[in-house]
């Protein structure tokens, strides 16, 4: 038998994650978004079930906890207030090229008015940037079937789902009607082992993969049940309502019974075939919408009908990549001019380890330690060393943004993925990667830090490393234990005392912290090459 609850926005949002089957929250505390992690928290079923629920460092490590217990396979939901969304910006908006593997949902509450924000940004408008499907519920009973229906169009679409509400959503209260939870997910790595690596052979393939959804994206918009389109007798109006402004337009008929025709929007994309249907039946339109003019601007554009449109949208101009002379050129009519192709036998040269880069036995040890594991545990980051994704180390399995390996290490073992292993170079973790650890050290996650650290920012040309001489002291700083810091180096007359090490360390069930050291082989050839220089100066003089 169903149950209904009086719940508010939040904890009908909440009570649906947790009879969705998700195996973990992820969020910052920031109003109006709150309640929803601290239901889950305080929730019997949630730790019943053993979901994960905290806090995390911020938005950011949030957002990549939860793509990393998707890459594992489970449920996770990541929740946050609309100016979080910009400090998480990164992680979602390359999540949307990675696509999720288990169901992810991103809860973003927006704050019309300002109540307790410094801005009314509308989040809806990440949501056509990133290209996802985006949920808008209009009342508490919708925000708890969207997440049921979020959850398993992530999961058939390959995508994650953004879920919009607001304010008044979130801090009202109505009866709930809720459905018997269904098991958690099993672990189930990506068929694609390179899915989640955003090199940019990768990421320009995915990219084509994401606007060809576009279409899926709309069809399943029409045909929900969420968007609705109803008649009415009186056409010389017709009104286009989102997600909780439809109470407001209810509100003002307490019959229900409204004269004009009405499209109802609670699902993105917005659905073009029902809103031509109210466009060309009335003689003008009402648009009603919480936040930005998001669906009046897009209403505005595509049904102009007076005039042809080209451009990137119906083909005359490619909608991925650069544009150039020459493509304007064919755009304009005028002739083609393209140059003939490369010859085939012209043999492409991907990037690789310079020689004798300390990383290359770095890899060598960690590919050695982790045989007696299956594939798929390795979360690496932005620098040089994402270079070990490529043929002969074939070493990590994720590349997302900057930080993003230790936190999304941390979600796959929250998820039950272990060993867990995160690779991030020194200047990286100290961007990014230390609020990442900080969640680690204070949920005690079963994780193994590899920083490689070759003492500067080797991938952009050899600029001091914020981290130089201080990645002990930090590691100690927020709580790491002093007896699972090492410090190797990594060459090949060490590689067995460093093998060692990092078995010893993947069996560990906490904390631990790696540090393989040798300086970059091209700042050290330059450093020499000073420092030979110098030294005939010295002579001369």
């Amino acid at each position: 038998m169903n149950q209904k609850l009086m719940l508010l926005g939040d904890e009908a949002i909440a009570q649906a994650a947790i009879d969705a089957g998700i195996s973990g929250i992820y969020a910052y505390p920031g109003t109006p978004s709150t309640e929803i992690t601290e239901y889950v928290i305080q929730s019997k079923e949630a730790k019943a079930g053993k979901i994960r629920a905290g806090w995390s460092t911020n938005e950011k490590t949030a957002m990549e906890s939860a793509l990393g217990m998707s890459y594992a396979g489970k449920r996770a939901i990541v929740c946050m207030k609309h100016v979080g969304l910009n400090v998480a910006a990164d992680p979602f908006m390359n999540s949307a090229i990675t696509g999720a593997n288990g169901g992810l949902i991103i809860v973003s509450a927006d704050d019309p008015s300002m109540h307790s924000s410094q801005n009314e940004q509308d989040s809806r408008v990440y949501g056509k940037f990133a290209m996802l499907p985006v949920l808008e519920p209009t009342n508490q009973q919708d925000a708890y079937d969207m997440v049921h229906y979020g959850f398993d169009m992530s999961e058939k679409l390959g995508v994650p789902v953004l879920m919009r509400i607001t304010t008044r959503l979130a801090h009202s209260r109505a009866g709930v009607v809720c459905i018997p939870s269904r098991p958690q997910n099993e672990i189930r790595l990506p068929g694609d082992h390179r899915q989640f690596i955003l090199l940019p052979a990768n990421a320009r393939r995915q990219y084509k993969t994401l606007l060809l959804k576009q279409d899926t994206f709309e069809k399943y918009a029409l045909d929900s049940g969420f968007n609705v389109f109803t008649d009415g007798e009186n056409k010389s109006l017709g009104i286009i309502t989102t997600g909780i402004a439809y109470n407001y337009l209810l509100e003002n008929y307490p019959d229900r019974h409204i004269p004009f025709p009405v499209l109802k929007i609670a699902q993105y994309p917005i659905p073009h075939s029902l809103v031509a249907k109210i466009y060309n039946s009335c003689e003008k339109l009402l648009i009603l919408e919480e936040g930005y003019p998001i669906v009046e601007e897009s209403i505005k554009g595509f049904l102009n009908t007076g005039k042809t449109i080209h451009g990137r949208l119906d083909g005359t101009v490619p909608r991925d990549g650069e544009l150039n002379p020459n493509i304007v050129a064919v755009a304009l009519g005028m002739n083609d001019s393209r140059g003939k192709d490369i010859p085939s036998v012209v043999v492409s040269r991907p990037p690789s380890l310079c020689k004798g880069c300390p990383h290359i036995y770095s890899y060598n040890a960690l590919n050695e330690a982790l045989e007696k594991w299956s594939k798929g545990r390795v979360f690496s980051d932005i620098g040089c060393y994402t270079l070990g994704a490529l043929d002969p180390f074939d070493a990590i399995n994720t590349c997302v943004d900057m930080g993003a390996s230790i936190t999304m290490a941390k979600g796959a073992a929250d998820a039950g993925l272990l060993p867990a292993v995160a690779v991030i170079g020194d200047s990286t973790f100290t961007h990014s990667g230390i609020t990442g650890l900080i969640d680690c050290v204070k949920d005690k996650s079963k994780i193994t830090i590899m920083i490689l650290d070759n003492e500067t920012t080797a991938m952009t040309g050899g600029q001091d490393s914020a981290a130089f001489g201080r990645i002990e002291d930090i590691c100690l700083g927020v709580g790491v234990k002093k007896d699972h810091i090492f410090v190797l180096d990594p060459s090949p007359k060490h590689h067995e005392e460093n093998l060692a090490i990092l078995r010893q360390e993947l069996e560990y069930e906490g904390v631990s912290v790696i540090i393989p050291r040798r300086e970059c082989i091209q700042t050290a050839i330059r450093h020499h090459k000073e420092l030979k220089k110098a030294e005939a100066m010295k002579i001369e003089i």
